[in-house]
């Protein structure tokens, strides 16, 4: 029989601290997420010294946890893969260097893993992929659309000019008065509001699947203005309600004609906006049309966590790839 593969995976892009021990890229043993939202909130986004600090006084915890939960020992442990990029560098060399003390310490194979790629791999989680596929990739730094013809291999056929969805969200969100993060609020708000304002939608020249968000976000913004200038008052949900019509009408038509165009056999959905209501009825709503299967994860995998990075790094040691001790954050890592 064929020995299980365990991966230990870490990640700290941002402002959650993660741990997590995965078998074989499809199982997850343990998963340990420290979230940093209460000490961001505050401010109305991540502060990166502050999101560093809390990652350095985590980051041991949430591994002592993680193997823990899993009831494991380094000697069950086949590999050490770590988020290296993109995302805010303080935050990547917290992990970066605890991955690579591990490596050393423990004699273990180190590989640094893309962290979009863990997106994508989330899906994996839940269901074994189909190719060629295609993946949205819709976070607050992202919007992508990625071609994959087999494992570990990411063609990008589209990707944001401009704003990504995701900072659209928070944007109009703090034009709201909502809290953060954003996003959910506007989700929230859209539910119960109408779309009764006509804005915009970037669909860009023919035959693109690129996505610009920033001329709906300023458009949001102005008419938020000139009513406050008239003495008018709009309804946040319907201000809601129509700037996520945009959204998701432009995300859902690009992704179903990008599917058809390329032929795949299976279209999944990852990053933290994944977990958007709207956007995952309309999405639901569209390929309910087709022959072509909708995979979306579930919450829990939607946001950041170490899992998506051990499942992603699965695929990367299986196929040999290894990082050598001199690995570094690369805030502008390429998918590639």
């Amino acid at each position: 029989m064929k020995k299980d593969t365990i991966i230990l995976g870490i990640e700290t892009s941002c402002d959650e601290t993660a741990a997590s021990i995965v078998k074989n890229g499809t199982e997850i043993v343990s998963n340990v997420v420290a979230s940093q939202i209460e000490s961001h909130k505050r401010f109305g986004g991540v502060v990166p010294e502050i999101a560093s600090r809390h990652h350095v006084e985590q980051i041991t915890i949430v591994l002592e946890e993680a193997l823990q939960e899993a009831d494991m020992g380094w000697d069950q442990i086949d590999a050490i893969t770590v988020t290296e990029g993109p995302g805010l560098v303080g935050a990547l060399l917290v992990g970066v260097n605890a991955a690579k003390a591990l490596a050393f310490a423990k004699q273990k194979p180190l590989v640094g893993v893309h962290h979009i790629a863990g997106h994508i791999y989330a899906n994996r989680l839940e269901k074994e992929f189909t190719f060629p596929l295609l993946a949205l990739i819709v976070s607050g730094g992202h919007t992508e659309l990625v071609l994959m013809k087999e494992h570990g291999s990411y063609e990008l056929i589209g990707e944001t000019r401009d704003d990504a969805a995701g900072e659209a969200y928070d944007k109009v969100a703090r034009m709201l008065d909502l809290p953060y993060p954003g996003g959910p609020h506007i989700d929230r708000l859209a539910a119960i509001g109408e779309e009764t304002i006509a804005f915009p939608r970037a669909w860009l020249e023919d035959g693109s699947y690129d996505f610009s968000f920033s001329g709906l976000k300023s458009a949001v913004i102005n008419k938020i203005h000139n009513a406050k200038q008239r003495g008018e008052t709009l309804k946040p949900e319907d201000i809601a309600a129509s700037f996520q019509a945009s959204v998701v009408d432009v995300l859902t038509t690009k992704t179903l004609r990008a599917a058809k165009e390329f032929n795949v056999k299976q279209v999944i959905v990852a990053g933290g906006v994944a977990a958007n209501k709207g956007l995952r009825a309309g999405l639901q709503a569209k390929f309910s049309e087709t022959d072509i299967p909708l995979l979306i994860p579930p919450l829990k995998l939607c946001t950041d966590n170490a899992a998506m990075i051990a499942a992603a790094g699965t695929i990367a040691y299986e196929q040999g790839r290894r990082s050598g001790l001199d690995l570094n954050a690369n805030p502008s890592l390429l998918l590639k």
